[in-house]
């Protein structure tokens, strides 16, 4: 089922309990964080898992649901999980990143509250801490539409998650290890989807299954580290009707390049000879190509797979050519009864323009990442806690990296980094990638619409270019080498959010920044106050409470 009917009842759905009482439903959840032993390449591995779960469950939601998950820490390690495309208006302190929050200390547990408010489509969480997201920790979050709230598409036959991502097997210790080293971390060892990796011995169990005639929904997330993926079904073409949160024009493809933490959800029907047929998944922009498989087999079906694969697409200059074809549906529904074209956002003056170039520096023999020359370091105290607690200049200081890359990046200084963002701004982001190495990035809190991509260098002559009318709202945008791209977005969400790259070395070694968003009016109307049982750390701990918010 694509959306849920809800009536006012308790009971037990999807591993979680569901409970309803006149207003937005609560889900709850449990989740027990462990250690196992995985092997998506066939290689054993010390994976983390989530109640078992490699990867972890899918939460299935809908609309303006509540949500509510208890975290159990069983690792020897501290552990903290983010919800990578929730916007969690008003709410930073859900956001489950280290500058909001303190990690989940060993042997612990703590409680995430948050709602999905005025949100659909399909989402994944994952790790923050260490380089916990190479051996799990992550999974599929989707939020349905409402049932008064018409989609653009009749409702498919299934709705199923595909997680697919790059996979090292050295394991998480030893990458950590290699990057606390000043190493880089080197290609990958192979790909998995949803875990696994198809043999092609016919003894493989499907992915997924179809029925001839009818129409499948597929969410398809790039849950890996570093690498994009290009994902294609044999024999047939995919239909893309939503991604990380918009309707999309309905253009068909017969492959998708998927960027580390990206989502695209698409319909596939079963029009083929009824057998079974891979789903692929291959690296791009790497020296050496590697592909993956996994079996999608037909009801009643007969015969394997045939070894002859689709061919991905060559060279960046494809994939760039794709980015382009993306639009927004200006006339479909999103969460909300009014048209997404609703909101002209073509039409709002810029008020700040924000230039980030990234660079890979050598600071005291060591590699580390940086966004206009200082690379990002995690200091002890979360930021949002310094700030409220009225501390924040003893953790950092406010702008420390130009509006503007200067000119000499090549010197690279260590500290954290906090934009102080004006409250409603409308603010231009310009990502520069100077290096032969794709990016991609991720910002919490916010849907921005991506609205340009070139080679080169950007310059203001390049707005001329800006998709002003049907640029798709998203939360995760890819910088191709040595080329620019472009966001724009009101900044009206207050909180402390992150900017990061989703390329896990990178964010790992300081390619990321937060942004600070504070009302003048500080009020309840504009941001939640800090939560009870909220966990403390830091030079906040054991501070006395300041007092909340009253209005």
């Amino acid at each position: 089922m694509a959306r849920l009917t809800l009536v006012s009842m308790l009971f037990l759905w999807a591993g979680s309990m569901l409970m309803v009482q006149g207003g937005d439903p609560t889900l709850f959840f449990e989740w027990n964080v462990t250690y196992g032993t995985i092997a998506p390449l066939g290689v054993p591995v010390k994976g983390i898992l989530i109640n078992g779960q490699f990867p972890g469950p899918n939460i299935n939601s809908t609309t303006n649901n509540n949500i509510v998950v208890n975290v159990f820490n069983n690792l020897d390690e501290p552990f903290l999980v983010t919800w990578n495309g929730l916007q969690h208006r008003k709410n930073s302190w859900q956001d489950g990143v280290l500058g909001t929050n303190c990690p989940i200390p060993p042997g612990k547990n703590y409680t995430y509250k948050f709602q999905v408010k005025d949100q659909i489509g399909s989402y994944i969480y994952y790790p923050v801490t260490a380089m916990h997201k190479a051996v799990g920790g992550f999974g599929g979050l989707r939020v349905n539409s409402r049932l008064l709230i018409p989609v653009p598409y009749a409702d498919p036959a299934d709705d199923y998650t595909l997680l697919v991502g790059d996979f090292f097997n050295k394991g998480h210790t030893s990458l950590k290890k290699i990057l606390d080293s000043g190493r880089n971390l080197g290609r990958c060892d192979g790909v998995h989807l949803n875990g696994k990796v198809a043999k092609g011995d016919r003894k493989d169990e499907p992915l997924f299954t179809m029925e001839a005639g009818k129409t499948y929904k597929y969410r398809i997330c790039n849950t890996g580290i570093k690498t994009s993926l290009n994902v294609r079904f044999q024999g047939h073409t995919m239909k893309l009707v939503e991604m990380e949160g918009s309707h999309t024009m309905q253009n068909d493809y017969d492959s998708l390049d998927v960027h580390v933490g990206q989502c695209f959800s698409v319909l596939v029907t079963a029009n083929q000879e009824p057998r079974d047929y891979y789903v692929v998944a291959s690296t791009r922009f790497t020296r050496r190509e590697v592909t993956a498989t996994g079996i999608i087999r037909y009801k009643n079906g007969k015969g394997a797979a045939s070894s002859e694969l689709p061919p991905p697409p060559v060279g960046w200059a494809w994939s760039l050519n794709q980015f382009r074809t993306f639009r927004w549906n200006l006339t479909s529904n999103a969460a909300r009864p009014n048209p997404q074209g609703s909101y002209k956002y073509g039409s709002i003056n810029i008020t700040r323009t924000i230039k980030l170039a990234n660079t890979a520096q050598k600071v005291d023999g060591k590699l580390r990442y940086a966004l206009n020359g200082v690379s990002y370091v995690e200091p002890t105290t979360p930021l949002k806690l310094a700030e409220y607690y009225g501390v924040a200049d003893k953790v950092f200081k406010y702008d420390t990296i130009p509006d503007e890359p200067q000119s000499d990046n090549t010197k690279v200084t260590l500290a954290p980094i906090v934009l102080n963002m004006t409250h409603r701004n409308f603010v231009e982001i310009i990502f520069e990638n100077h290096e032969s190495a794709i990016q991609s990035y991720h910002l919490s809190g916010y849907s921005f619409f991506a609205v340009g991509m070139d080679v080169g260098k950007w310059s203001p002559e390049k707005r001329m270019n800006y998709n002003l009318l049907d640029a798709v709202s998203r939360h995760t945008i890819q910088v191709f080498p040595n080329s620019w791209s472009a966001i724009l977005l009101t900044f009206d969400n207050c909180g402390m959010w992150n900017l990061r790259s989703e390329i896990w070395d990178r964010h790992y070694l300081g390619q990321q920044l937060y942004a600070s968003v504070i009302s003048p009016n500080r009020s309840l109307k504009d941001e939640y106050n800090l939560p009870e049982g909220v966990l403390t750390c830091g030079i906040v701990q054991g501070m006395p409470r300041p007092p909340p918010f009253s209005s």
